[in-house]
């Protein structure tokens, strides 16, 4: 997901009132229990965009009579529709409050039938092009190491190969017969086994993963340099290698245009922006990973990219099928298989 505010002449243009009542009661016990907050039912809601799973608004309530006193901010998310064939919802609230414990993102603050109000985090979305800064790429691979590294519930047990099948299974119940076709899906089930079986014979270091590190998904406070990794809808524990691999991936996206479907792969990093960070991923808990090291993860990590252009390729299908967001899902997925068959071509021969 990724959320940046959005115009006043656009939001109003929106539906005069898109939050739920059961939201709207449980942001109204919040605000009332804030002592400076001037008026619990009078907030402010501003949309925010580029939301490509669920409806995102910032909440304000104003806390003074004083105009210039910064005002209260929530978050509230709005899931979408369908995504129960993604993730269990259950499942995601669990992670969400347990990253939480562990400091490393917003609180949870309340929640509804169908969404949750979530601690605002006062800090910047990162761009697409701070992902190619040097000195923002290092502060991603320590925060993503420190991630990986979380003690989370539940097993710790690699979960990409069952949610490929799942998700294979998914689209070809929503596709048409001409789409399963056009993506080759009856071929998918064999790619998924081949990749599973050269993968899992390499020497897997497993982590809790993030599975969706896009740059909208990635917050820095300005003054301390800080990162947040927010929104872990698709988080699970997973080989490091294709963490790394997705957010390579990611960096051939820009969400914020307005074309925000088409993905730039001469925007993949090169071999030695992918060293860099490996070299500061890996030394991030004061070892001294020698070049063997390195070249073992930066290998891994090229083969990983092959299940990550799968992953999302089979998420755009079923997403063309279940979600009314505006957003060109089909020509997103053509984009990563395409990508997929490529790469496979180069990486296997």
């Amino acid at each position: 997901m990724v959320a940046i505010e959005i115009g006043a002449a656009t939001a109003a243009a929106m539906s005069a009132d898109p939050i739920p009542r059961e939201a709207r009661r449980v942001l109204h016990g919040l605000a009332s229990a804030w002592s400076d907050v001037a008026d619990s039912r009078e907030l402010e809601v501003v949309p925010l965009k580029g939301a490509m799973t669920n409806e995102v608004f910032q909440i304000k309530w104003r806390t003074s009579a004083d105009d210039s006193s910064a005002p209260r901010k929530v978050l509230v998310r709005i899931y979408g529709e369908g995504v129960d064939l993604f993730f269990d919802r259950d499942d995601e609230i669990r992670t969400f409050e347990a990253v939480s414990r562990h400091g490393q993102g917003p609180r949870l603050l309340g929640r509804f039938p169908n969404g949750r109000v979530e601690e605002f985090i006062h800090a910047r979305t990162l761009s697409a092009s701070d992902l190619r800064d040097p000195d923002v790429s290092a502060l991603i691979a320590l925060k993503l190491r420190e991630f990986h590294g979380l003690n989370m519930p539940g097993p710790k047990k690699v979960l990409l190969w069952d949610r490929l099948r799942n998700w294979l299974k998914a689209a070809y119940s929503l596709c048409s017969s001409e789409e399963a076709k056009e993506f080759c899906l009856d071929m998918v089930e064999d790619e998924i086994t081949n990749l599973e079986n050269v993968l899992s014979g390499e020497d897997q270091r497993v982590g809790f993963c993030h599975n969706d590190l896009q740059y909208g998904n990635i917050m820095m406070d300005e003054e301390t340099r800080v990162l947040t990794i927010i929104d872990y809808e698709y988080a699970s524990f997973n080989p490091i290698a294709y963490d790394l691999a997705n957010h390579f991936c990611e960096m051939a996206a820009d969400y914020h245009t307005e074309t925000p479907h088409i993905l730039d792969y001469s925007k993949y990093p090169d071999l030695q922006e992918r060293e860099r960070f490996v070299q500061n991923y890996l030394s991030s808990s004061g070892e001294n990973p020698d070049s063997a090291e390195v070249d073992n993860l930066l290998q891994n990590v090229e083969k990983y990219v092959l299940a990550s252009h799968l992953h999302w390729g089979l998420w755009g299908i079923i997403s063309e099928h279940v979600n009314d967001i505006d957003f060109d899902y089909m020509e997103y997925a053509r984009q990563r298989f395409q990508q997929y068959w490529q790469r496979k071509s180069e990486t296997f021969g």
